[in-house]
């Protein structure tokens, strides 16, 4: 168990908890509502945390301020690098971005409680993530909001066209199909003739959902994260489904075989930085690989296999334009069609955003792949 410990006219020693993976900093002060902007992400920048005494509202207050001094864009406007580059030096600038305002802490009591004044009562945000705790610990206030957005998209739920208007409601760390383009494209798709489909790596279970509603029988829904499995079975039963989609674990495929298998990987082939990050990165492309080599043993005679892939790791260079057809020809698979749409996501018209040549090129589209 990872401990921090600070020193405030008496030792103090407790709990570090980071869903991201990070490590308890090491050197710690104590701030308050007299600390500056300025001393305050100077500190951050230098590796020392901040533990907060002061008034939580205050606390976001500073954590906004350190991140306008972050975002800040640099006097002189440098030349645009090429894609490969530009991406690599996106993600340091996240993961630079990430530690330092990581660096503002708010201690809890047991029962997750923070005793400072006007903190929000953040208990069921808290046990949803962490599980019930009945001792004293710590976590970055970056990671706080976290779990409070994540608790509120957990209330209020994502709307789904594809399944007309009814709610899917994402789990903390489980990829939430808020850029809906990707289940749109599953739910236009002509459905072969099957009983029985498998939907890998289900997240959510957005398109398990959809492939029963569109009228399959029997979907079985894989993941081998157990958040993602609690979350696709919440879903599954609230939507009235759980007759007709089994949510299973699996790294990949289920036993036996179907008529349909649908697939959404991450689309990004990069290393993930943390364990929240699995959902966007596919280290080398594993996931990808795994599902394209392992289809036709998976395929019933006559079956499809739909792979849903943006185009956006060839923009940025990660993969070039051929990889993917020789991928797919290499694993004894054919393109009997394909169904390609745009993102509909605010930053493909930024032009300040570092990806945004990127971006604006993007593609989505869903690979009808036969044997």
């Amino acid at each position: 168990m990872d401990e921090i410990s600070w020193r405030d006219g008496r030792d103090h020693r407790v709990r570090w908890r980071s869903q991201s993976g990070a490590p308890a900093p090491r050197r710690v002060v104590v701030a308050d509502d007299a600390t500056r902007a300025d001393d305050a992400y100077r500190l951050a920048c230098e590796g020392t945390a901040l533990l907060w005494r002061g008034d939580f509202q205050n606390a976001r207050q500073l954590l906004r301020a350190m991140a306008r001094r972050i975002d800040r864009p640099p006097r002189r406007r440098k030349r645009r690098p090429s894609e490969v580059p530009a991406f690599h030096l996106y993600r340091q600038a996240r993961a630079q971005r990430a530690r330092t305002l990581g660096m503002l802490l708010i201690p809890f009591e047991p029962g997750h409680v923070i005793p400072l004044r006007r903190a929000p009562d953040v208990r069921d945000a808290c046990t949803e993530v962490y599980g019930p705790d009945d001792e004293p610990y710590v976590t970055s206030l970056r990671e706080l909001l976290g779990l409070i957005g994540a608790h509120e998209w957990r209330e209020k739920g994502v709307p789904i066209p594809a399944l007309g208007g009814d709610h899917v409601y994402p789990h903390y760390g489980v990829f939430s199909p808020i850029r809906g383009e990707y289940v749109d494209l599953v739910g236009e798709a002509p459905l072969p003739s099957t009983k029985t489909a498998f939907d890998i790596g289900t997240g959510t279970g957005v398109l398990a959902a959809v492939l029963a509603r569109r009228g399959v029988e029997r979907v079985v829904a894989t993941d081998n994260d157990p958040r993602a499995l609690a979350c696709a079975e919440e879903n599954i039963n609230r939507l009235n489904l759980a007759s007709r989609v089994d949510v299973v674990q699996a790294d990949l495929f289920p036993e036996g075989r179907a008529g349909l298998v649908v697939c959404n990987p991450p689309w990004l082939p990069a290393k993930p930085s943390s364990p929240l990050d699995h959902a966007v990165y596919d280290q080398g492309g594993q996931m990808l690989r795994g599902f394209l080599t392992g289809l036709a043993d998976h395929l019933e005679p006559g079956g499809e296999g739909w792979l849903i892939l943006s185009d956006l790791a060839e923009h940025l260079g990660l993969r070039t334009p051929d990889e993917l057809p020789t991928l797919i020809g290499s694993s004894g698979l054919r393109v009997a069609g394909r169904l390609d749409t745009k993102p509909r996501h605010p930053r493909v018209d930024d032009p300040d955003d570092p990806l945004h040549a990127a971006r604006a090129a993007e593609t989505t589209t869903l690979w009808r792949l036969t044997t």
